[in-house]
């Protein structure tokens, strides 16, 4: 290849002879290098660099998903606990309604309230006005297990009132137990009453403070009413002696008993034989001296011996 350079008056001329492989030279500093270097970096770049960074971020993403799918199985885990918990706590509490319609039922039926009148198996009756200002308040859906805490506090308070009012009822059944009526005796007659009579010893008006039942000598005494026997055992004027308190300042004595079959601090109820018929103490043949003393003083015991068992 030959270059040929002229002067500025272009009178004179000069030849260069360049050697042959120079253009292909300088073609590849000015072009083919330069791409080299590119395709070069776009190799490294896109095959050796972004092979390390894809696996860091593949093995992040995996630590992640891993802890994610942790979280969500300790979820599934803890919601799974807390159903088993609802339910069982669901379970309870249908067995206590269980267990307050009977009680209620049964309360009802003992008191004689009209089954229509005080039905257990009816939803409660609700209702009441609503104010023009409390229209516009949003709602905002209870939370179930909130839900679940109002209606175990309202079945606890249900179900101590019906327990209270079960023992009233049971106190009102044993107070109608100790009330008293009948006889003493379960065969004999009235031998003498209560209030002025000749003394059968002295033969002077004194008062009777009871009631007398002559009876077959042997045969049964028994208890009046329900109550706690406070004494038993020998007395002066009395012979062989049982007291028996019924509560509310009521009680009873039953005396000149030929033997006594019970002890102090016995429960007793109504019927119960509790000593057998003789004569001791001041007595003039088989008889029971009946009592019936109201807050210590005796009184009559003729509308409690006419009174019908309930």
């Amino acid at each position: 290849m030959n270059i040929i350079v002229l002067n500025s008056r272009g009178h004179q001329s000069r030849a260069l002879r360049l050697p042959r492989h120079l253009p292909g030279l300088l073609l590849a500093v000015l072009f083919v290098i330069p791409v080299m270097v590119g395709v070069g970096a776009y190799y490294a770049m896109y095959h050796w660099g972004d092979p390390v960074l894809d696996q860091r971020m593949t093995a992040r993403w995996q630590d992640e998903l891993a802890s994610q799918r942790g979280a969500l199985d300790d979820l599934n885990r803890r919601t799974d606990e807390e159903l088993r918990a609802l339910t069982i706590r669901l379970a309870d509490m249908q067995a206590r309604l269980m267990r307050i319609d009977a009680l209620g039922e049964r309360l009802v039926d003992i008191a004689g309230i009209p089954s229509d009148e005080f039905d257990f198996s009816a939803p409660a009756a609700v209702g009441g006005p609503e104010m023009p200002e409390e229209r516009s308040l949003a709602y905002t859906a209870p939370s179930f297990t909130q839900a679940l805490t109002d209606l175990a506090v309202t079945l606890d308070r249900r179900e101590e009132q019906l327990s209270i009012l079960e023992r009233l009822m049971d106190n009102r059944r044993i107070a109608e137990k100790a009330e008293l009526s009948g006889r003493p005796i379960v065969r004999g007659w009235l031998s003498s009453r209560f209030g002025q009579r000749t003394d059968p010893f002295s033969g002077r008006l004194t008062m009777h403070r009871g009631v007398d039942f002559a009876a077959k000598d042997g045969s049964d005494v028994v208890a009046t009413g329900a109550g706690v026997v406070t004494f038993a055992g020998q007395r002066w004027g009395y012979g062989n002696l049982v007291e028996v308190n019924h509560g509310n300042g009521v009680a009873t004595r039953y005396a000149h008993m030929k033997e006594v079959l019970v002890s102090a601090g016995d429960i007793v109820r109504a019927g119960d034989v509790i000593a057998i018929v003789g004569s001791t103490g001041r007595s003039t043949g088989p008889h029971v001296h009946y009592e019936v003393l109201r807050n210590g003083r005796q009184v009559d015991p003729t509308p409690y011996i006419v009174r019908a068992r309930r």
